[in-house]
């Protein structure tokens, strides 16, 4: 043992420097909660499996070769540490394989990334440059490792992730089948163990397609059939024929709603058009690692986005029953406005398998220097050049459906001094301190919009659905937003952050406050309700907002769920009156963990195998008047 110490003594080093770094990022770079000693103990032993498996593989070669790539791999696992780090520091969550395949949106993130990355992340790579100046002894060069001691050292990996796995399955029972918690996951096993299992769930979601068949959609028909709801006969195409206007509001939260900063209102124009619109309060984002991305797919086609990844990369091929195509077929023309690379989140490929005629991208914008920041065209100047593309529509004499993506209001919040209407905030938190200038800055270039829009005579016959994407505070913030809203963000208040606006204006109509809950995968069957197309013969997880016998239910991306009058989150159920959980195994939650568990689920699998090119729409609508018809005789 002294021996082989002795002579690979630069692999030990390597091991315990990578291990020591790993288990100090864990502590200081992610807010893992700890609930007992057991969970520090597991943090701390699960980097060593796949610290030796991966150096491991170095004893395969001699001399030179074999600390040389010591050196590279220990470079590869600290790079993939710290773009967990970087991401994690925006998004509170851990990158994943479709992620990091994802590239061709980093040249577009521009001073997101900048602002992300700080000058003690230098430090990560410490033990690179130890290994680095230690690696050009000419004292060290070992022979190959023999047959035994690297079945020995691969040994050690596998029986050290037994014992990690082992511990961890008793605090965590079924922990490798919780996959949508990829926080538990890095807490249980570690992050280079978690990347190494999340390609494998990549590569079994890959072959769920292959092996998919026709048999599995009837399951979901039916269930999508069961849970259907009757639309309001009161809402049912009141806006029949009338242009839609879908205004993704980029980050917006429905905190800053009727709020103020400084004795300044946030949203002046929203809070105002709320008073003539139907507003919905108690409505939530629901996306995933996808983002706008992933609101985008909710809303064109009221199915969850996945646990992992975008759907507009992974999934792109897919074949879907967008509210685009659905329009097509009554009329409409339909089209995106987005000043940013057409191929960013992948949506050049994506609209056009959503339906859409038209997408108005970057070169339909001139953006220069003086007229964008941050990541792109300012959204007064957005709005003001998007007027003509309406015009073009208008121009075909046939009724529209377009989306705009407003950009201003995105992390990192900047903006130009002469842009700012209210100054920023003043607590110890920049982006917070910030976020509130960006939003009324938006705020204002809809009012704008909304006075363009009338005078290019389009307002009138037009019906306006504004959302917000998805949140712009994310939980490492919440020191701050606690301090705002004077109160403690416990994971209660956490998932109630997680409520972005909804706003439903159709001119001339005197509007209310709807006290529903629900999500953006309730927008489709919203939409095609109001402009009077009937839904029931498609599959689809949500209902409309205005259905009379509609249930209060959401269902966030991380499995948790809201009802009328509980939240369901980190594992326990809470009260929505007082915020506190709701003790008891059989509480109020218990009936609804099932169907959101079901729902997902049911997305998933539609998604992973491509089930919606076995499904026969129009069949199936035929199928569901001669059930309507047998069930009224």
């Amino acid at each position: 043992m002294k021996q082989a110490f002795a002579e690979y003594k630069f692999f030990f080093i390597a091991i315990a420097l990578l291990w020591i770094k790993t288990f100090v990022i864990y502590k200081t770079a992610f807010e893992l909660p700890m609930d007992n000693k057991v969970q520090e103990l597991i943090l701390l032993i699960n980097p060593i499996s796949s610290i030796i498996l991966f150096l491991g593989i170095t004893l395969y070669f001699k001399g030179r070769t074999h600390r040389r790539m010591i050196v590279a791999v220990s470079a590869i696992m600290s790079f993939v540490m710290y773009a967990n780090m970087v991401f994690y520091r925006f998004f509170n969550d851990f990158i994943t394989i479709p992620v990091l395949f994802q590239t061709s949106n980093m040249g577009d993130l521009g001073n997101s990334v900048f602002e992300l990355i700080q000058p003690t992340d230098l430090l990560v790579f410490i033990d690179i440059v130890i290994l680095s100046y230690f690696m050009r002894r000419a004292d060290y060069r070992p022979a190959r490792a023999s047959r035994k001691q690297i079945t020995i050292t691969f040994a050690a990996a596998i029986v050290f992730f037994i014992v990690n796995v082992g511990i961890a399955e008793t605090e965590r029972p079924q922990l490798l089948t919780r996959t949508f918690d990829r926080e538990m996951l890095i807490k249980n096993i570690g992050s280079y163990n978690y990347h190494v299992y999340d390609s494998i769930i990549q590569s079994k979601a890959k072959a769920q397609r292959a092996f998919a068949d026709g048999s599995e959609i009837t399951d979901i028909e039916n269930y999508s059939r069961a849970n259907y709801k009757e639309p309001n006969p009161e809402m049912f195409g009141k806006a029949k024929g009338k242009n839609v206007f879908v205004i993704s509001v980029e980050s917006t939260q429905n905190f800053v709603i009727n709020e103020s900063v400084n004795g300044k209102e946030i949203t002046p124009f929203m809070n105002d058009l709320i008073k003539d619109s139907y507003y919905f309060p108690n409505f939530y984002h629901q996306t995933g690692q996808g983002k706008t991305s992933d609101s985008e797919f909710l809303l064109d086609n009221s199915l969850y986005p996945l646990p992992s990844g975008a759907v507009f990369f992974t999934h792109s091929q897919n074949q879907y029953n967008a509210t685009p195509e659905i329009l097509k077929e009554q009329g409409y023309y339909s089209s995106v406005q987005h000043a940013n690379n057409k191929s960013f989140w992948n949506r050049d490929i994506m609209y056009d398998n959503f339906g859409y005629d038209r997408y108005y991208s970057l070169k339909d914008f001139e953006v220069t220097p003086e007229n964008s920041i941050g990541w792109g065209l300012k959204d007064k100047d957005f709005f003001k050049q998007s007027i003509p593309h309406l015009k073009e529509m208008q121009a075909m004499n046939k009724p529209f459906y377009t989306k705009y993506i407003t950009l201003t209001n995105h992390f990192p919040f900047t903006l130009e001094e002469e842009d700012e209407t209210i100054p920023e905030w003043t607590s110890n938190d920049g982006t917070v301190n910030r976020y509130f200038t960006t939003v009324r800055y938006t705020d204002e270039a809809l009012k704008e919009f909304f006075d363009d829009v009338k005078e290019a005579g389009l307002y009138e016959d037009s019906i306006f659905i504004m959302y917000g994407d998805h949140y712009g505070i994310s939980e490492n913030h919440n020191d701050a937003m606690g301090q705002f809203l004077g109160k403690e963000i416990t994971p209660f208040e956490s998932t109630q952050l997680q409520k972005v606006p909804l706003i439903v204006h159709m001119p001339g109509e005197k509007g209310k406050t709807m006290d529903t809950v629900g999500g953006q995968i309730d927008l489709k069957p919203t939409i095609l309700h109001l402009l009077g197309i009937d839904t029931k013969g498609d599959i689809q997880l949500g209902s409309d907002l205005f259905s009379k016998n509609r249930e209060d239910f959401a269902v966030l991306r991380d499995n948790s769920y809201i009802t009328k009058d509980n939240v369901f989150t980190d594992g326990k159920c809470y009260d929505k009156a007082t915020g506190e959980p709701v003790e008891g195994e059989n509480n109020a939650c218990e009936p609804y963990s099932e169907r959101a568990k079901t729902e997902l689920d049911m997305s998933d699998r539609i998604i992973y195998g491509d089930l919606l090119r076995f499904y026969d729409k129009d069949k199936a609508k035929d199928k569901a008047v001669k059930q309507e018809e047998k069930q009224k005789q």
